[in-house]
């Protein structure tokens, strides 16, 4: 043990995900990112992205991440003013990419966003374990969505299948 620990001390040995320390929340924070908007050639950024969970998953996988029914949470920070619309849009698009098409759920989530996500503006996305709930808060409003299912579809936005491949990476990296 006193081996392994000097090792460490050197930094000749990393220690395992599990040795991630909980914020002052309770929260692990597995990564961040940037949510970039190709146009044309241009990548033009969107939104920061911080993922956040209460217990991680005992595989470091996408999947396992998108599965785990544990308490977790994104927050975004706009790093540029995107209307209203564009951002349901995006995120109807997310959805139905990653196959989940329950419109009532997809339509009293994506109406939470009532008006211009302007620069600096800050939107969470939680999900809790125990009420099995997917709440998102924004400037402009907030909505609630019950089932497990539309979590696994929410998480699936940004770990499933996604145009930025990369993204999911970012915000893995610290777990």
């Amino acid at each position: 043990m006193r081996t392994l620990l000097a090792l460490v001390a050197l930094g000749l040995f990393a220690l395992p995900a599990s040795a991630l320390e909980r914020g002052r929340d309770g929260y692990f924070h597995t990564g961040e990112g940037i949510r970039y908007k190709k146009i044309a050639f241009i990548n033009i950024k969107v939104y920061s992205i911080d993922h956040y969970m209460k217990d991680l998953p005992p595989q470091k996988s996408k999947q396992a991440v998108i599965d785990a029914n544990v308490d977790k949470k994104f927050q975004w920070k706009m790093l540029r003013s995107v209307d209203a619309e564009k951002i349901k849009n995006a995120l109807r698009e997310a959805y139905a990419k990653n196959g989940y098409n329950d419109a009532a759920k997809i339509g009293s989530f994506v109406d939470s966003i009532a008006k211009e996500l302007n620069k600096g503006d800050s939107v969470t996305i939680n999900y809790d374990a125990t009420k099995k709930a997917t709440t998102i808060t924004t400037p402009g409003g907030s909505a609630t969505v019950g089932g497990e299912d539309f979590m696994k579809a929410t998480w699936s936005i940004w770990f499933g299948k996604i145009d930025q491949k990369d993204l999911g990476d970012e915000l893995l990296k610290g777990f």
